[in-house]
């Protein structure tokens, strides 16, 4: 492999990364990367042959404990010569010693399996627009306010039920950057349900979609799904919760991507049964 070197990323690397993913059908958010590069400005990782960039890598820390792969691209044009897994080894041993999760696409979650990875529950990228009045979907008790005029350490302590660990400067970057919106639902000062809109090259994604109920996570997903040109929305849906999967066949949305998370043991317990949308395929 003379000539391959990996290196951290520079900024202009972490557009070349969301362009490839793109190219991969993923649709990252178009602004992702600055929330990315402020959970952990060392985590990306390029391999160059010669000096070109070929492949990519995340390999994200959280807290002392917790880590998160994602961006895991081989350009088409060198795959099958090893530059891909060399790059794999330098991300997990950045990660060593701590829990690891991914996001695996179907055709690589054997190979996943083979690092020592499980299963803990797969996603399908629900797309389309919410059809459907809203009768019978809202919850008069429960007020749908500006997340930011929240405070901040309410919103943290809320994400923290669905991850494995705190990522608090990842979360204040991923809430408030412009172009977004980002909604909560609370009932007499408790937050019920958290969803982020961002804008991307296709449909508009919503990620994350908490809520503690059904009838939340509507209300929540239609007042996002207004921030998109027409409506059109993709949430990523963990079948982890069951009426997750419901709730967005009844509001006329079809399943168009797959993938699992995965982890390389066992997590604190979460609260999967509020969860109808991932953040990031990404980070996690």
């Amino acid at each position: 492999m003379t000539g391959f070197e990996i290196t951290g990323a520079s900024a202009a690397d972490m557009l070349l990364m969301r362009d490839w993913a793109d190219e991969e059908g993923w649709n990252p958010g178009d602004s992702d990367r600055f929330a990315f590069a402020v959970a952990d400005p060392e985590g990306f990782l390029i391999g160059r042959l010669d000096g070109e960039p070929v492949a990519c890598i995340s390999a994200v820390r959280y807290g002392a404990g917790f880590g998160f792969i994602g961006f895991y691209i081989t350009r088409p044009a060198v795959r099958g010569r090893g530059y891909g897994i060399r790059l794999w080894h330098a991300g997990m041993e950045r990660l060593d010693g701590r829990l690891v999760g991914l996001d695996g696409v179907v055709d690589q979650q054997d190979n996943y399996r083979k690092s020592g990875f499980r299963s803990a529950w797969n996603n399908f990228r629900y797309e389309g627009a919410p059809q459907g009045g809203e009768a019978g979907e809202g919850d008069a008790e429960v007020e749908i306010v500006e997340a930011g005029t929240l405070p901040f350490g309410l919103l943290a302590a809320y994400d923290r039920r669905f991850f494995p660990a705190a990522r608090d400067a990842f979360l204040s970057a991923w809430t408030a950057l412009p172009g977004r919106t980002a909604l909560a639902a609370v009932r007499d000062g408790r937050i019920e349900g958290l969803g982020v809109i961002r804008p991307s090259s296709a449909a508009h994604r919503i990620g994350p979609l908490y809520a503690a109920t059904p009838a939340i996570a509507a209300a929540l997903l239609r007042r996002l799904a207004r921030h998109a040109p027409d409506g059109t929305v993709s949430v990523d849906v963990p079948d982890a919760n069951p009426e997750a999967a419901a709730l967005f066949e009844r509001l006329g949305m079809a399943p168009a991507f797959e993938t699992a998370r995965m982890y390389t043991g066992p997590t604190s317990a979460l609260a999967l049964t509020e969860l109808f949308g991932v953040t990031s395929l990404e980070l996690g």
